[in-house]
């Protein structure tokens, strides 16, 4: 075998993935948006328009203003275990980032001044005042992010295992599928070849990282995740946000300025480590700390009555 012929075979070699993975976008079927939520039918499903990009999101209950705010690649079901619960005491609003679950995926960069832009747009499009923010992961960053701008229709913040920590790659902490997938979706061609042949499994094994006990993931949210991550260009999404999450580390330089009561929330299992979140809590003035036992980074799902009673009481104070 000639020199050519062994190079031809390498370089063949390297893009046939490349290419079938191309073929595979290529071929996907768009999902149909569903009408209703799978969890509770009977909130409906709305959509806005904030800053030029239409956002689903939902609003139930009555009562004081709660906005929910959720992870990175999920979407606003990711709190159906503790929404109904809520609801009885308070407003609940949840919505869905530009690029995640069934919102629409713009041409953008994903980094934290979109979706703390968004937010913003939202509690004014939807004239909130009074409101507690809470979320999870960016979705605990956020509030954060929000209250040391000063937003006065902001009254309390509640992080429940914020992502400032590990250079935003916190998440290939999870397990080894995890460090597998998000190392790899940092390197151009060959994150997107890897996203591009995304499937079920994968997805459950990385979601399984972040709780306790996998029996607590339910089967319909994994499968209207994976279901909304099938949309054209989502993927592409996806690959922003993770190559732009080292920013959501430098909310540290802005905690100091937050002037309202701050909850954290940590799964005693959580992503972040000891000395990472003693730095957060020790940035935020007043900040008040819990640690939740048995606790993973998914702490909605698998720790939803001790996620309640937090809220609950925190927001009432």
């Amino acid at each position: 075998m000639d020199v050519l012929t062994i190079i031809f075979v390498v370089l063949a070699a390297c893009f046939a993935p490349v290419l079938v993975s191309m073929g595979l976008e290529t071929i996907r079927r768009p999902p149909q948006t569903p009408g209703a939520l799978y969890w509770d039918p009977g909130i409906a499903v709305r959509y806005a328009d904030i800053n030029g990009t239409r956002i689903r999101y939902i609003t139930t209950g009555s009562g004081p203003n709660l906005v929910l705010l959720h992870t990175l690649r999920t979407q606003l079901d990711i709190f159906q275990k503790i929404i109904p619960a809520l609801a009885r005491d308070f407003t609940v609003h949840a919505l869905d980032y530009p690029g995640h679950g069934f919102s629409d995926i713009p041409d953008a960069q994903y980094r934290p001044d979109l979706f703390v832009g968004t937010v913003e747009g939202f509690l004014e499009r939807m004239d909130i005042h009074d409101a507690t923010l809470a979320g999870v992961s960016i979705g605990g960053s956020i509030p954060l992010l929000i209250a040391a701008k000063g937003n006065p229709r902001v009254t309390r913040a509640i992080g429940i295992n914020p992502y400032d920590y590990a250079d935003g790659n916190g998440t290939a902490r999870a397990n080894a599928v995890a460090w597998l997938v998000f190392t790899l979706a940092r390197v151009p061609v060959l994150g997107e070849t890897v996203m591009r042949f995304r499937n079920r499994l994968v997805e459950r094994l990385i979601m399984q990282g972040g709780v306790a006990r996998p029996d607590t993931l339910p089967r319909e949210f994994l499968e209207q995740m994976y279901v909304s991550g099938e949309r054209k260009g989502h993927y592409r999404a996806f690959i922003n946000l993770i190559r732009n999450a080292r920013e959501w580390e430098e909310a540290h330089a802005l905690h100091g300025k937050i002037r309202i009561p701050v909850l954290l929330i940590y799964g005693n299992r959580d992503w972040s480590r000891p000395e990472e979140r003693r730095r957060t809590a020790s940035e935020i003035p007043g900040a008040r700390v819990e640690t939740v036992p048995d606790g993973g980074h998914f702490l909605v799902l698998h720790q939803p009555d001790r996620v309640i009673d937090l809220i609950r009481n925190f927001a009432r104070s």
